[in-house]
């Protein structure tokens, strides 16, 4: 894998697991919304954008590990591809390959 790769992948798995902690203290102090503002999960380590998302939303991409949340435009075609599409963020699965393994490496809930 190439250090470029390895380096996006290192970025969207450090966003991936402060979205888990958000995740958790929103729980732990008993949201009263159904929404979250988690951080954008794309593979540039600059990029510090929020995003709202449902907590339903949230949940269901977080099922699969080669899932990620990232603002529209934020997408790297060569090591992901768009899934799905919202006005306020798209959801990028990973390629099958190094990509996804990494992806599935770092899975904090795997």
């Amino acid at each position: 894998m190439s250090e470029r790769a390895k380096r996006i992948g290192a970025n969207e798995a450090l966003y991936r697991s402060v979205n888990e902690k958000i995740e958790a203290l929103s729980a732990a102090f008993g949201a009263i919304t159904e929404t979250m503002s988690v951080v954008c999960e794309c593979g540039d380590a600059s990029c510090v954008e929020q995003i709202e998302v449902s907590i339903a939303d949230y949940e269901r991409i977080r099922a699969d590990p080669t899932l990620f949340i990232i603002r529209p435009g934020h997408e790297i075609p060569d090591v992901e591809e768009v899934a799905e599409r919202t006005d306020a963020f798209h959801v990028v699965k990973k390629v099958e390959g190094e990509a996804a393994e990494v992806a599935r490496e770092t899975d904090p809930r795997g």
